[in-house]
Formats: C-alpha cells, sequence, structure tokens
C-alpha cells in the first residue's frame, strides 16, 4: 500500500514543527510537552484516518500511556520525576508508531525494541526522501503519456513573481499612510522591528529546527502509514544470533559467580546482618559500613542480571538435563543477588536514618525496590521458558519505578521524612543499640527543592512548635514564595504546572503566618530571609537541630 496524499503528510509535519517554535521559543516548560506530544499524536491519528489506514487495537491502547505520562511534565515540577515521565510518554508512543498496523508491541523481545527503535529512528533521517522519491516513480507511471508533470516553473515561479511585484506597491502605500495617520505608524514601526538584521540570526535558526522537526516527522509518519504492517519478530522462528558459547563454558561462568556470591553472601550475614557488636570487631563503625559500598552492590545486581541475560541468549543447551541445570545456576544466582541487593538496601536504609534523604538517596530507595521486582520477574520468566517476555517485563518495571516517583512525591517526601527524623537525636541498630547522629535540618536543601515540597513544608510548619525548627521552616516557605514572584512574575499559560499553582495557592493562604519572615534582596542578587531574630541566605546552609 502506498501513500495517497504526500502533501498532506508534509504539510502535517510543518504545522507541528511550527507549532513546536510557537509552544518552546523563550518559554518556559511546563504544560508545551504534554500539548506537543499530544498534537503528534492527534496529527498521526488524523492522518492514518485520512490514509484509510487502521491501526491495530492492541496499539490504540498505547495511547493511554503515552498521554498518561507525558501529563506528569505539568503534574509535578520534580525535574527527574518529569523527565523520566515524558521518555516513558515517548518509548510508549514509538511502540505505537512501530506496531501502528500489526499490533505486535505486545510480543516484543528487548531485541525486537531495540530493533524498532533503530528502524524508527533511520525513517526519521530517510524517511522523507524516500516517500517523495517513491511518490515520483509512481505518479510518473500513472501519469497518462503526452501529459507534462507539474513543475517548479509552473507552479512555484508564479507566487514568487506575484510577492515581487506586490513589495514595491506596499512599500510606497505603507509610507503615505504613516504619514498621514501617527498611531498607524506606531503600529508600522513595530511589525518592522522584526526585520532588523539582528533579528535574521534568530529566525534562520527557528526556520532550521522547524523544518528539521517536519522532515523527521515526515519520515516517522510515512512509517507509521506504510512499514507499521511490515514488522516481523526476531527470534522466534530461529534464534536472531545463534549460540556459540557451549554449555560446559555457560555453567562454569555461572557456577564460579554463584560461588563468589555466596561467599559475600555469608559474610554479610555474619556482619550486616548479625549487628553492630560484628561490625566493630571487623575494625568498621557502623555508619562507616552503612555509607560504604551500597553503590557497587547495586552494580553488581545490575551487571549480574545481564550476565544471566546474556549467557541465555548465547549459550548452547541442547539436552533437558542441560537445561534444567542452566536454569537451576541461573535461578540460583538471581536468589543471591536479590539478598545481595537487601544488603544494599540495608546500608542505604541505615545511611538515610544517620543523615537524611536527598533526591539522590530517594530515587536509589526506591529503584533498588522495583529492581528486586524486575528480578523476581527474570527468574520466574526462566522457570516458566518465557525469556522473550523480559523486555516487556522490564518495561513494566520502568513504568513501576517513575509511577512511584510521581506517586510519592519525591521532594515532598524528603521534608516529611527529614523533619521527622530532627525530633530524634539517635536510631536504633539491629543489636538494640543507640548511635547519636547528626539531625539537624539542612535548611539549604529545603529552600532548593521545587515546588512540589510547599504543602509538605507547609504541613510540617503548622504542625511545628514554636522554637528554631518553626522558624526554620518558615524561612523556607518564605524563601519559596520569594523565589516564586522572581521567577513566574513573567510566565505565560504554556508555564503552567499543577504543582505549581497549588504552591501559589498555600502560599497566598499562609501570608499572615509567614508575615513574620521577612525576604529582601541583597546586593548579589540573593534572597535573605529572616528567621527567629536572625537572618540568612536562601539556599545557604544552616543547620537547625
Amino acid at each position: 500500500m502506498g501513500i495517497k496524499n504526500r502533501g498532506r503528510i508534509m504539510l502535517a509535519a510543518l504545522l507541528l514543527g511550527w507549532a513546536f517554535d510557537l509552544l518552546y521559543w523563550g518559554r518556559r516548560p511546563g504544560i508545551t510537552p504534554f500539548l506537543f506530544l499530544a498534537l503528534t499524536l492527534a496529527a498521526g491519528l488524523w492522518l492514518a484516518r485520512m490514509e484509510g489506514v487502521k491501526p491495530a487495537r492492541s496499539s490504540l491502547l498505547l495511547i493511554l500511556p503515552t498521554l498518561g505520562f507525558a501529563a506528569v511534565s505539568f503534574l509535578r515540577q520534580e525535574s527527574l520525576t518529569a523527565a523520566l515521565s515524558y521518555l516513558l510518554a515517548l518509548i510508549a508512543l514509538g511502540l505505537m508508531a512501530a506496531t501502528f498496523r500489526s499490533g505486535l508491541w505486545t510480543c516484543y523481545s528487548l531485541t525486537d525494541m531495540v530493533t524498532a527503535a533503530f528502524r524508527l529512528a533511520g525513517s526519521g533521517l530517510i524517511g522523507a526522501g524516500e516517500m517523495q522519491v517513491k511518490g515520483n516513480a509512481e505518479d510518473a507511471a500513472a501519469r497518462e503519456p503526452g501529459k507534462p508533470a507539474g513543475s517548479f516553473k509552473r507552479n512555484v515561479l508564479p507566487v514568487l513573481r506575484g510577492v515581487l511585484l506586490a513589495l514595491p506597491a506596499l512599500i510606497v502605500l505603507a509610507l503615505l499612510l504613516s504619514s498621514a495617520d501617527p498611531i498607524f505608524e506606531q503600529r508600522m514601526s513595530a511589525i518592522l522591528e522584526i526585520f532588523k538584521p539582528e533579528k535574521w540570526v534568530e529566525y534562520l535558526m527557528r526556520a532550521f529546527y522547524i523544518l528539521l522537526i517536519a522532515y523527521i516527522l515526515t519520515g516517522i509518519y510515512a512509517h507509521v502509514l506504510v512499514k507499521s504492517s511490515n514488522e516481523k519478530l526476531l527470534g522466534v522462528d530461529k534464534p536472531w544470533l545463534p549460540p556459540f558459547l557451549g554449555w560446559t563454558e555457560a555453567v562454569i561462568v555461572l557456577g564460579a559467580v554463584d560461588l563468589l556470591f555466596l561467599f559475600f553472601v555469608v559474610l554479610q550475614f555474619q556482619y550486616f546482618f548479625g549487628g553492630q557488636t560484628n561490625v566493630n570487631t571487623a575494625g568498621y563503625t557502623y555508619s562507616e559500613y552503612a555509607r560504604r559500598g551500597f553503590g557497587e552492590l547495586v552494580w553488581v545486581a545490575v551487571i549480574s542480571l545481564l550476565l544471566f541475560l546474556g549467557l541465555t541468549s548465547l549459550s548452547k543447551r541442547n539436552s533437558a538435563v542441560q537445561k534444567r541445570i542452566f536454569s537451576g545456576l541461573g535461578v540460583l544466582l538471581v536468589a543471591l543477588v536479590a539478598v545481595i541487593l537487601v544488603s544494599a538496601y540495608q546500608r542505604l536504609v541505615l545511611y538515610e536514618t544517620a543523615y537524611g534523604f536527598t533526591r539522590l538517596r530517594t530515587y536509589t530507595h526506591v529503584f533498588m525496590i522495583w529492581l528486586g521486582v524486575l528480578l523476581l520477574a527474570t527468574m520466574l520468566l526462566e522457570l516458566f521458558s518465557r525469556p522473550r517476555a523480559f523486555g516487556l517485563a522490564a518495561l513494566a518495571v520502568a513504568a513501576g519505578f517513575v509511577l512511584t516517583l510521581v506517586v510519592m512525591n519525591v521532594d515532598g517526601f524528603i521534608v516529611n521524612q527529614n523533619v521527622t527524623r530532627s525530633e530524634d537525636n539517635f536510631i536504633i541498630t539491629t543489636s538494640g543499640e543507640r548511635l547519636s547522629n547528626s539531625k539537624q535540618l539542612d535548611m539549604a536543601y529545603l529552600d532548593d527543592l521545587s515546588d512540589d515540597a510547599v504543602p509538605a513544608l507547609l504541613m510540617q510548619f503548622r504542625a511545628a512548635p514554636q522554637g528554631a525548627k518553626r522558624d526554620a521552616l518558615g524561612s523556607s516557605l518564605a524563601c519559596h514564595a520569594a523565589q516564586w514572584q522572581q521567577d513566574h512574575k513573567d510566565a505565560r499559560w504554556t508555564a503552567y504546572n499543577v504543582s505549581t499553582a497549588i504552591a501559589a495557592r498555600l502560599l497566598v493562604q499562609a501570608v499572615p503566618e509567614l508575615s513574620e519572615y521577612k525576604v529582601r534582596q541583597n546586593t548579589d542578587g540573593g534572597l535573605l530571609v529572616q528567621a527567629g531574630g536572625a537572618e540568612r541566605v536562601c539556599g545557604a546552609f544552616v543547620g537547625v537541630d
């Protein structure tokens, strides 16, 4: 099936490029990422309808996650949550584009996903030119003998000549009207501002990326309408890469790694799970042991998972006995990695209890939980001989990770956890001992959190008794209010964000409560806030017990 109307696709892509410029140029991102992705999706569905292309029902199911994850861009302001959500929205949209007519994304393996991504990228790079060449060939074949083809001279040159002839008349008449009416002269002066030489660099740059976006989208839309029915699953009839590693070699690798991990896990039970006494015997304080190594252990888990997946794809298993032995060693590897992950998780929890939460620690905390879910899914897929489903399982785990960040509100979570932990001056170890720790609130960190943190800050402020902690929270809210006024005083509707709107409403309501925390601008352009009879810089470290 060919494309019926190439011009319609090019026009839609060009309008989307122009829409990108209108939404993004010189504007703060807010609702704009969602709007542009929604417009791109709507244009694709409209083009499919006009071309008579019927999408697969399973592909239409991807509309919900596409728009749902894209909406996070104006629901949350915390940067990583919004960025990962939009990335997942693009992945869902890409899966829909790659399998628009076939609907085979539900059968995709990880290799199929990577291959589809490269095919779609290739269509974006060369699809527009390929579509034009094929279209010209089809037009030439269908044209009646002796009938002239449409040409640049016939279609474009008359328009250019008309524009050139109109310019002198427009200039003369505009000058006369400007002399006759001062208001018209002011309006014409404002219009002529756009023709200043220094503006042309900006115009050329904007025109370039508008045309580039239009070119890429034209190729992708052509892929969706024509090539998305030709998807072929890799590794179904025969492996995309024939296994070349012998069973013996694979078993030795798995067995050696299993023994190493088993030795490590035994030590973990002795030293870490055994409590404070065993750790001190090894020459470490509990905080030193907790701080050391949880990042490395997470990498061990990730690399081990990749190692197992690689051996599963590349190793030969010719008999049922070989398959059972390999699966048994693989399941043991995954189980040991899960124990290592529990050790890393406990180290991180101890570190968070002792030193508080940051964004990175919170991301890692949630990621480790979902990595454990992926390990469990990998074990089940191996036991049920469904290795192809790993790609969809990994995608589902990624979606679960991002949704957890969205629902928990990372910045609000950090505020609640750090304010709560500052009420105690000790933690209790697994052996029942108390360890003294610094329980200070890092005010610089609270000041620098996004508007997502404002509801939690206000709730903790209202719940705190009179004293240093209440003053610290009040001053942080005052800093957020002053910063909001600086950042959003000229904001347009495209910068709309639900979290920012809620924060603004709450801060306005709390003005009487925050009246004692005065904010002023210093000579360097920074903000100074008064709290408890003292003045501090917004965003500067001030520990509050």
